[in-house]
């Protein structure tokens, strides 16, 4: 093989290896409920409000968090956090999603303050 077909094969390999996943959450909530029981997650925030199957996977539409908070900016408001959930045929956590937030009490995402706690 010559060095130039090495050279290519090489940084071929190279440009694959920065698409492959690494296994880690992108952020707070994924990493603290990624690969554990939905059933934990909705005994802890309330159960779903509806869902939809895929065959290999269900998605659940989840809602919840009502709460009211004294915001960064000093005014109260009432908050809440929406989520897609998929969930493996096996009941684990997959993948959330989050469809709606708002500004939480210590930062930008109440649904990052609410799920992401421990």
């Amino acid at each position: 093989m010559s060095r130039r077909a090495i050279a290519s094969t090489a940084l071929f390999a190279l440009a694959l290896s920065a698409c492959t996943t690494t296994g880690v959450a992108s952020n707070p909530i994924e990493s603290r409920w990624v690969g554990r029981s939905a059933g934990e997650f909705f005994a802890k925030f309330s159960p779903p409000i509806s869902d939809s199957d895929d065959g290999s996977a269900t998605v659940y539409n989840w809602r919840g968090g009502y709460n009211r908070i004294k915001q960064q900016n000093g005014r109260t408001g009432s908050v809440s956090c929406s989520a897609k959930i998929t969930v493996s045929e096996s009941y684990i956590i997959r993948d959330i999603t989050i469809v709606s937030d708002r500004p939480g009490a210590n930062g930008p995402s109440y649904c990052t303050e609410l799920l992401a706690a421990n």
